[in-house]
């Protein structure tokens, strides 16, 4: 099963770590360090799903997937 592309990088605006998840919309986190970024992105993946089914909104199937470039 796919699970969810996340976006992880730094913000120099923020000083921080930012996660997130373009699938679902406006489900993003911070955090200052890259590892408590994505934890807390987690969390917001599932409070944003629970939410959804709640609900009854739709549900988007994973299909983001960023472009991978090889270096030769």
């Amino acid at each position: 099963m796919r699970d969810y592309h996340i976006n992880l990088f730094y913000s120099e605006d923020d000083e921080g770590y930012v996660a997130d998840i373009p699938d679902l919309e406006y489900c993003s986190a911070f955090g200052e360090t890259p590892e408590s970024a994505l934890r807390e992105v987690l969390i917001a993946k599932e409070a944003w799903l629970e939410t959804a089914r709640e609900n009854g909104k739709p549900i988007p199937i994973p299909r983001y997937c960023p472009l991978i470039y090889k270096v030769a």
